[in-house]
């Protein structure tokens, strides 16, 4: 019986539309320090339509937003940076 590895999706890059939720302290900085971020390594992504929510207890808060994710090496660096905040809980 052969075991079969299961693997993630394939994405093709540059990847248009490329969806990116962060999640993390809701303190009053939060929301310009991830998107420095983001904009540091895709810039020109669209701000506008950046959707904001806050956890129910108003403890978290998660910005989803969409970028041109060029490669995997643009991808990993943006979660370095933006877990290396202290800020930031999760990046899905």
């Amino acid at each position: 019986m052969k075991e079969t590895d299961p693997q993630a999706p394939k994405i093709e890059f540059p990847c248009p539309n490329y969806p990116i939720k962060v999640m993390g302290d809701n303190v009053p900085h939060y929301s310009r320090v991830v998107i420095e971020i983001i904009e540091r390594h895709a810039p020109g992504f669209d701000q506008a339509i950046i959707r904001e929510s806050i956890s129910r207890n108003g403890r978290f808060v998660s910005l989803t937003m969409e970028i041109t994710a060029t490669g995997t090496a643009q991808l990993q660096a943006m979660f370095d940076d933006l877990k290396g905040t202290g800020l930031v809980k999760m990046v899905l």
